[in-house]
């Protein structure tokens, strides 16, 4: 076997490529994050965290600190759709929730917990050139005092929508642009602006402007606040132009825009945030070539906001427990291969409702302003009102399971209601048997080494057990009072597909 200077090559260090760092270093890998940017850019390209990452920081127990950096409360659950805001206060519990977070702010803290974790995060330092063969790969680096060569198990290409790895592994990154430039803006309230009680503003010269969106000929035009001493603005425009995204978005950019859309002015508070960006629709062919592999905007670019750092962070997530069980040396065979199989699943799955935000946002005639009126007129309900929630916070997803008769909670995110947050801190494969059944404990003692045991009793249980991976997803479940006789196969066979042989 060949010499490795470390077991993983991250290529890019955003909170994909630092979310990955911190997974392998709580499964006991030290990888190595190359970043050719010499600091962490200022310019908040996200503004927070938003979707099911929040469920899993919880319950890595991470996410008092994630709270303490952000320093502000959790914004109202309304959010925008296609050119729609959906307000999902009216639900109990809704799935997407958002914590704001600057991606400045939200990068410095993933490498202060990646470092404590043992990763080298290495900054102005390119990846100009990788290769591989059946045994390593091989990256070729410039650094700050010259060019040098790195070898590794694996190398994970998190280095977003313009992704190097991806270009040099060869994989195709179908997909279109569209024709359009969004800019977005985060102020203090000015004091010539007033937020009036049933949420719309007064602005001055303008007068009432309605919360949410207004389209123009010109584009589309939107205000709302998190608190009343904050105001966002948006706009887009067709055709605006190009830009160089390394040169930061002004205050007076802003204001033409603004001026451009609505054709007023809107007095604007001290910036906050200032980002513009471009919408595509791309997704890679596949998350994996041989021993490189594709996380985060490298292998997907969804055509709205608020969705990309939680799917690039959930990647990560799904990708760093099964590195670690090959460098480890017991993976069993073609575990790698379901990340593809899983994320490519989940970002089709995002890739389908922010298209049709798309569809949604972008018509102009009687027709498609009689889509958003149907659209919201069907959000109403509490039931499609919670379908959307999930599909947003990217948790429908449901990933495939081996054999068959699978348990409905079998390939589903863990819900908090299992207890499950005690359980994974640990990020370790986890068996919880909810109805004290010896035989499947007894079935399950051969993994003992990889997977803990934990008895859990609870009357209102879901399922008479149930085994948790390290990301949080059910790779199994017992149905209540299921016959040891298929409980008990079922169960060796989803701990063989996933954690391998048994010690006996």
């Amino acid at each position: 076997m060949p010499e490795f200077d470390t077991d993983v090559i991250i290529v890019g260090a955003a909170p994909t490529g630092l979310t990955l760092a911190t997974e392998l270093g709580a499964a006991g890998v030290r990888p190595l994050v190359l970043d050719r940017l010499p600091r962490v850019r200022e310019v908040p390209k996200a503004g927070g965290l938003g979707g099911q990452i929040l469920q899993l920081l919880r319950y890595r127990g991470l996410i008092e600190r994630f709270e303490a950096a952000s320093g502000q409360p959790r914004p109202t659950p309304r959010f925008p759709f296609g050119g729609l805001h959906i307000d999902f206060t009216s639900l109990t519990e809704p799935p997407m929730q958002a914590l704001r977070l600057p991606q400045p702010d939200l990068e410095r803290l993933l490498a202060d917990i990646g470092t404590e974790l043992g990763a080298d995060i290495r900054r102005g330092h390119e990846v100009i050139a990788v290769s591989q063969d059946p045994n390593a790969v091989i990256a070729d680096v410039r650094g700050p005092d010259g060019p040098y060569r790195v070898t590794a198990r694996y190398l994970v290409g998190c280095d977003g929508a313009h992704s190097a790895v991806r270009d040099m592994a060869g994989i195709e990154f179908p997909g279109l642009t569209y024709p359009e430039v969004n800019r977005l803006g985060q102020f203090t309230m000015p004091d010539s602006v007033t937020l009036r009680d049933d949420g719309d503003y007064d602005i001055p010269g303008v007068g009432r402007l309605p919360s949410g969106f207004t389209r123009t000929e010109r584009g589309e035009f939107a205000i709302a606040s998190y608190t009343p001493g904050d105001l966002g603005v948006y706009t887009n425009e067709n055709d605006a132009g190009d830009y160089d995204d390394d040169v930061p978005m002004t205050v007076t950019e802003f204001r033409d825009s603004i001026r451009r859309v609505l054709g007023a002015d809107v007095p604007l508070g001290e910036p906050t945030r200032l980002t513009r960006f471009t919408f595509h629709a791309r997704h890679a062919q596949s998350y994996r070539d041989g021993r490189i592999f594709l996380a985060g905007d490298a292998a997907h670019l969804f055509p709205a906001p608020g969705v990309a750092v939680n799917a690039g962070m959930m990647d990560a997530v799904n990708l760093a427990w099964k590195l670690a069980a090959d460098i480890a040396g017991w993976a069993p065979a073609g575990l790698l291969d379901t990340y593809h199989d899983e994320r490519h699943l989940a970002g089709s799955r995002t890739l389908l409702h922010t298209q049709a935000q798309v569809a949604l946002r972008r018509g102009h005639d009687p027709a498609a302003v009689a889509l958003r009126d149907l659209f919201s007129e069907l959000l109403v309900d509490q039931a499609p009102l919670h379908r959307m929630s999930a599909l947003i916070a990217g948790c429908d997803v449901r990933y495939p399971m081996p054999g068959s008769g699978h348990h409905a909670l079998a390939g589903t995110f863990a819900p908090d209601t299992i207890g499950v947050a005690e359980l994974v801190r640990t990020a370790r494969p986890v068996l919880v048997d909810f109805a004290d059944r010896a035989d499947l404990r007894e079935a399950a003692g051969g993994w003992a080494h990889r997977v803990d045991l934990r008895t859990a009793p609870s009357d209102g249980r879901p399922a008479d057990a149930a085994l948790i991976r390290p990301d949080a997803q059910i790779a199994w479940a017992a149905g209540i009072d299921e016959a040891a006789d298929t409980a008990v196969p079922s169960l060796r066979q989803a701990l063989s597909h996933w954690f391998g042989a048994p010690m006996w």
